[in-house]
């Protein structure tokens, strides 16, 4: 039964990412490593590169160049640390804030709309269970 239930999980959870992705440009100008860089820095900024890599579960050189093409779009600025000037800070900018701001809007929108018929309880247990599994999916093989 468990066997069946893990192959059963792991597809939907393959499905849901294949789903998520197709949809993502009706969901505003983001794609996902942008959102989620964006989103991480609204969360706690301003934040060492390397911080970012590692709360995004990214190599080093990943994590540079999201910044970097961030960085271009004038979403984020890099300054130097005041307290190591040999590490790098980032934080969103205005047009960084508005741009997240207008993805999040439009994404709420979708979910809205997308789990409508669910109820209070099903929703709250489909966010514990998500934020449960992202949390182990971090832990897991450290």
């Amino acid at each position: 039964m468990t066997d069946h239930v893990l192959q059963l999980i792991e597809y939907e959870i393959a499905l849901l990412v294949r789903l998520t992705t197709a949809h993502s440009p009706k969901l505003g100008s983001l794609d996902r490593s942008e959102y989620l860089l964006l989103s991480e820095l609204e969360k706690s900024s301003p934040l060492a590169i390397n911080s970012l890599a590692e709360n995004l579960l990214l190599n080093l050189s990943t994590a540079s160049r999201q910044v970097s093409a961030l960085e271009a779009k004038k979403y984020i600025r890099r300054f130097p640390d005041a307290q190591n000037g040999r590490i790098s800070l980032v934080e969103l900018t205005d047009e960084g804030h508005e741009i997240l701001r207008k993805v999040q809007m439009a994404r709420y929108s979708a979910y809205t709309e997308m789990l409508c018929d669910w109820s209070a309880e099903e929703l709250k247990s489909l966010e514990e269970n998500l934020s449960r599994l992202n949390n182990d999916f971090k832990k897991w093989n450290r």
